[in-house]
């Protein structure tokens, strides 16, 4: 058998298993040492085995994992998001559809701190959707700008889909937070706008509520302060050189510390819990990024990427036509694996192919990410629905109806970002 059919063996071994439900780093790393264990033997696959974890685990961009998880589980923790939505609502509340609207904007601002959806919306879940429903919001609007508001936790930086994107593909983590600032700006725009038209159409779907004074809006700013401090102190940081991204995130998670202990939100219970959260996440995440590293080593030996590579360049496809199927691939994806699964099962084949048509890989880094937060609120899977619907009780099909108006929102940003890529690299340009 040729190393390049083991190869196609293997990847679909990994979706069986995965399918199996099997832990998917397990079976990366299973499969992983199995085609290595083919190809070079078993002495060789043991060497592999022994080497990679230490090897890739003490990789010193990886240290910034643990601390951007930490910092997003402290503010989960400490009812940071509260503080926002009520800022949020006491400037748009009286405007048709104004508390939807402030819920995409809470979830940006949340996103610039966090960098995880699902803390997102079961953040926002408790908070802005209680308060729709008081004001006779329909289920659909409320429930999915939610879920849509909470993809945006990966796209706009810091990300944790951007930093694990970075250190399987080796681009700077730097440049793809930067990269993810405007279309980050650009979906919460084109969320807002997928509002109004809801909104316009169904003056029911979001009633106004009651107006609030200037002065009130002026002292509701005080909730942003939090917000506001750290995402100038992490990515201001990172943008004017004075530390890195894992700099930046050891400087978010004691801010967030300092923060939450100042304003008397933190107890030694709550720094316990959010520890014990962190590390869990952690954990998991380092499993997958250990399976994707020796499934990468059995890939790059099979030659099954560049195979791949190959036989698309021999059928003379337009680049665009073969970046629409990879996007379409991604899409379905979505559909099934969360962003952190997609992304290290499928960057060591995609990726060759990419660089080889000649795209950006930041620009890719940006256009990967998005296209995978739609699979956070598309069925079957959709963990941002099964979050909200979890908290709020609302029922699936509202949700999944509900988030189709958005999820058309984020194929409008798409389109804008391929026919546009500088919307994504003109501030990592900057640097």
């Amino acid at each position: 058998m040729s190393p390049e059919a083991l190869g196609i063996i293997g990847i679909g071994v990994v979706v069986l298993l995965m399918l199996g439900r099997m832990w998917i780093g397990l079976s990366m790393a299973l499969v992983g040492f199995l085609g290595l264990a083919a190809l070079r033997g078993m002495d060789g696959a043991l060497g592999v085995l022994g080497t990679v974890p230490f090897k890739y685990v003490a990789f010193y961009p990886i240290s910034a994992i643990p601390l951007f998880v930490f910092m997003a589980v402290i503010i989960a923790n400490t009812g940071i998001g509260s503080s926002l939505f009520n800022s949020a609502h006491a400037w748009l509340g009286q405007l048709r559809g104004g508390l939807a609207m402030a819920s995409i904007i809470s979830c940006a601002g949340l996103a610039a701190i966090m960098g995880d959806s699902v803390a997102e919306v079961v953040t926002m879940s408790k908070v802005a959707v209680p308060e729709m429903k008081k004001y006779k919001y329909d289920n659909r609007l409320a429930s999915g700008a939610v879920a849509a508001g909470g993809t945006l936790g990966i796209l706009i930086p810091p990300s944790l889909g951007f930093i694990m994107y970075g250190i399987l593909t080796e681009q700077s983590v730097g440049a793809l937070f930067m990269a993810g600032i405007l279309p980050g700006l650009l979906l919460t725009f084109l969320f807002l706008v997928t509002i109004r038209i809801i909104v316009g159409s169904r003056p029911g779907a979001g009633p106004a509520g009651p107006r609030t004074s200037f002065k009130q809006k002026i002292v509701s700013l005080k909730g942003t302060w939090h917000t506001l401090l750290l995402f100038v102190l992490i990515i201001g940081g990172i943008y004017a050189g004075i530390f890195t991204p894992t700099e930046a995130g050891a400087v978010g998670a004691f801010g967030a510390i300092v923060i939450s202990v100042a304003t008397r939100r933190l107890t030694f219970k709550g720094l316990g819990v959010s520890l014990v959260e962190a590390t869990r996440v952690t954990a998991m995440i380092v499993l997958l990024i250990i399976g994707a590293f020796i499934l990468m080593k059995f890939l790059a030996m099979s030659k099954f990427p560049f195979a791949l590579a190959g036989f698309i360049n021999d059928l003379a496809l337009p680049r665009y036509g073969v970046l629409a199927a990879i996007l379409i691939l991604y899409v379905l994806l979505g559909m099934f694996l969360d962003v952190f699964a997609a992304v290290v099962l499928t960057i060591p084949v995609i990726f060759p192919v990419v660089t080889g048509l000649g795209f950006d890989p930041i620009w890719f880094g940006v256009i990967i990410v998005l296209i995978l937060e739609m699979g956070l609120i598309t069925p079957p899977v959709g963990m941002n629905v099964f979050a909200l619907a979890g908290v709020t009780e609302i029922p699936l099909d509202a949700i999944f109806r509900g988030v189709l108006p958005f999820v058309a929102a984020m194929i409008v940003c798409v389109i804008l970002l391929v026919l546009f890529p500088q919307i994504a690299l003109f501030i990592p340009g900057r640097l």
